[in-house]
């Protein structure tokens, strides 16, 4: 299944749409990534985000 619900990082709008209607910048997914608690590379995302 794939996941539709998009949003704009400029206006912060929702859309289904590759870009926004309001702004026409590119949207990106509004789903989190999934989650494994295999995750060789959490480390290393953690790290950067709070770097």
């Amino acid at each position: 299944m794939r996941f539709q619900l998009r949003k704009c990082l400029k206006c912060n709008h929702y859309s289904l749409k590759e870009k926004c209607p309001l702004c026409n910048e590119e949207t990106i997914s509004a789903h989190p990534a999934k989650f494994s608690p295999d995750d060789k590379y959490m480390r290393y995302r953690l790290a950067e985000r709070y770097n």
